[in-house]
């Protein structure tokens, strides 16, 4: 869909966008799988699954496509809880000492996709313990 809105001002038209993006198909170098394992790879370490599920839902890939992607994720890149930690620790580093810095601790995880369960461990100092050992 995406290809098609930015290659349509170039085309003729639309039944030529779309000879065009059939033969790249057909060639296997265009290949909605790897669109979406892309975007994952790329934006893992700094997003969350709820952040990343709704990125790539709004480039509207076939169904399945996203979902396969983030199971992947989830079998490689290790687990959401330590993905947030590592974004929390690049980022702040030190447990919140005021609510008013807890609150834009939380906001920050929050933001970027991280479910309310992983940003309450480590904001509490659970998630330290756990992943040190």
């Amino acid at each position: 869909m995406e290809l098609t809105r930015k290659l349509a001002p170039h085309a003729e038209s639309p039944e030529q966008v779309q000879q065009v993006l059939d033969e790249l198909e057909a060639k296997d170098l265009l290949s909605a799988e790897r669109f979406a394992e892309s975007v994952v790879h790329r934006k893992a370490s700094r997003m969350g699954v709820r952040r990343l599920k709704a990125e790539l839902q709004q480039h509207a890939l076939p169904a399945g496509v996203a979902e396969q992607a983030l199971a992947h994720l989830a079998d490689s890149a290790g687990t959401e809880l330590q993905r947030a930690h590592t974004l929390w620790l690049r980022r702040f580093g030190t447990l919140p000492q005021d609510p008013k810095e807890l609150a834009r601790q939380h906001r920050f995880l929050t933001a970027r996709g991280f479910s309310g369960d992983v940003v309450r461990q480590i904001l509490k100092g659970k998630a330290l313990d756990e992943l040190s050992d």
